[in-house]
């Protein structure tokens, strides 16, 4: 098979680690007999420095008609800390969300055997650890009217859903536990929030459309509790832009590092694969930053065009990775801690 993959390394360690997920991912298109074709553009920090936004049209343009988009990072202390900028990075990331239509965020939490004891959380509590959170990514607080208003000494962001950006959102959850153990969590805030009462009402009305699904309801609050006490209790939870910003980052420690886990946002035309973690601009150049997330990303990417064994093959470097105590300095714990670039040639020459 033939593909085009759009390429957006972003800022800080995006470069490197999308490096280390094109190296492997060229390795599997070898071993099966694909041919992928890179298609390079700027975003992020990079883009603002080189155009002056930070999602430049030429960028859509090849994001829209590629087969897939592979994502870095991005951010810039520059700009993290000057909060008067008037472009910024991540307003790069909500237009590209946008402009492609990615409303579905996918992200997978699962631990690793040979990484249990890594854990900030006991064995015992994460052991068997497997579930996704979808989190809504086009609308919410992030999407909403904000302003300033009272000479400044105001502000206001306003959060709006309608029940069609539920329903789409939802019908994935529900479409994704059938394939799973068919229990669904939707995660919500509706003993308060009017848009959460949407949420709950919305979800319910679609329960008669999958018998076999086990839906639950819970607070935001309680599933952020639940989270650090029993993760396992969870399969498919399903939630909006805000609550799923948070929870996905709690969920992700679970597993021992940021490092290690990837995500992809789902559209109608067009889906992008990237790692969880940010641009680290402090290890900028430094040959530490742990490549495994983006190259799991890489590998939910060939899962989604439907090439099953080609991702099991990426998954099963990383985890002999892993066994073998092949890792950067997050994992090293210790021991010989490995460079970013001999992680990316240890796993291809593995495949």
């Amino acid at each position: 098979m033939k593909f085009n993959i759009a390429l957006l390394a972003g800022d800080g360690i995006g470069p490197e680690v999308i490096d280390q997920a094109v190296k492997v991912s060229d390795a599997i298109a070898q071993k099966f007999g694909h041919e992928i074709t890179w298609k390079p553009a700027l975003t992020g920090a990079a883009a603002i420095d080189a155009v002056g936004e930070p999602y430049p049209d030429s960028t859509h343009e090849i994001c829209k008609n590629a087969d897939a988009v592979l994502f870095g990072a991005i951010g810039h202390p520059k700009y993290d800390n000057d909060p008067s900028a008037p472009v910024r990075p991540e307003q790069g990331l909500l237009k590209m969300r946008k402009a492609l239509g990615l409303f579905a965020n996918v992200r997978p939490t699962f631990t690793f055997p040979s990484l249990l004891d890594k854990s900030p959380l006991k064995r015992e509590r994460i052991e068997g650890t497997d579930l996704v959170f979808l989190r809504e990514l086009t609308g919410g607080i992030y999407f909403g009217e904000k302003g300033r208003r009272d000479g400044g000494e105001t502000a206001f962001d306003n959060c709006v859903y309608t029940r069609h950006e539920v329903q789409r959102l939802a019908k994935k959850g529900f479409e994704l536990a059938m394939t799973r153990s068919k229990r669904l969590c939707c995660v919500d805030k509706a003993n308060v929030l009017e848009t959460s009462r949407l949420w709950r009402e919305t979800v319910q009305a679609m329960e008669k459309d999958y018998p076999e699904v086990t839906v639950s309801y819970e607070f935001v609050d309680a599933v952020a509790m639940r989270l650090v006490q029993w993760p396992n209790t969870y399969d498919v939870l399903i939630t909006e832009n805000l609550f799923g910003d948070i929870l996905t980052d709690e969920a992700s420690v679970i597993s021992g590092s940021m490092g290690l886990m990837p995500s992809a946002s789902m559209g109608a035309e067009v889906s992008l694969f990237e790692p969880i973690h940010g641009s680290y601009p402090q290890a900028t150049g430094l040959n530490i930053a742990n490549p495994m997330a983006t190259v799991l990303s890489a590998a939910m990417m060939f899962e989604n065009f439907g090439l099953m064994e080609e991702g099991k093959a990426m998954r099963d470097s990383v985890n002999k990775a892993l066994e073998a105590g092949i890792v950067t300095e997050d994992l090293a714990d210790g021991g010989k801690a490995y460079g970013t670039k001999e992680v990316g040639d240890w796993l291809a020459a593995n495949i």
